[in-house]
């Protein structure tokens, strides 16, 4: 029924900059809260940033200051711009939209940061 597609990774070097989409589709229904994860392989998935409906976010410590969350209500769009990247965010990073029902996830894209 709603599917969210995700775009933007890529490979970084070191104190490069990526902004992360996450486009909804498939619902009538406004987005309550999008966030966004990161899970690095044999690690545990991480909260990265959340941004609720009434416009409150929040941001995990090891990346506030550098990334900033966002969201285009019109075009049912969040973002992840991510700045000053460091080899540690290197992950695939997921977001998850929550909708009155049920939450739903992108299908992930591949972050690398490396020299």
């Amino acid at each position: 029924q709603v599917q969210l597609v995700e775009s933007g990774g890529g490979l970084v070097q070191p104190g490069g900059s990526l902004r992360l989409s996450c486009a909804a589709s498939g619902s009538r229904y406004s987005i309550y809260a999008m966030t966004w994860y990161r899970q690095a392989p044999g690690k545990q998935r991480d909260l990265v940033a959340r941004i609720t409906s009434e416009g409150s976010t929040y941001y995990a410590d090891s990346v506030k200051g550098r990334f900033t969350i966002s969201s285009d209500n019109a075009k049912n769009t969040g973002y992840l711009q991510m700045n000053s990247l460091k080899p540690e965010d290197t992950a695939v990073y997921y977001c998850n939209a929550r909708f009155p029902l049920r939450d739903y996830w992108g299908q992930g894209t591949q972050v690398t940061v490396s020299s």
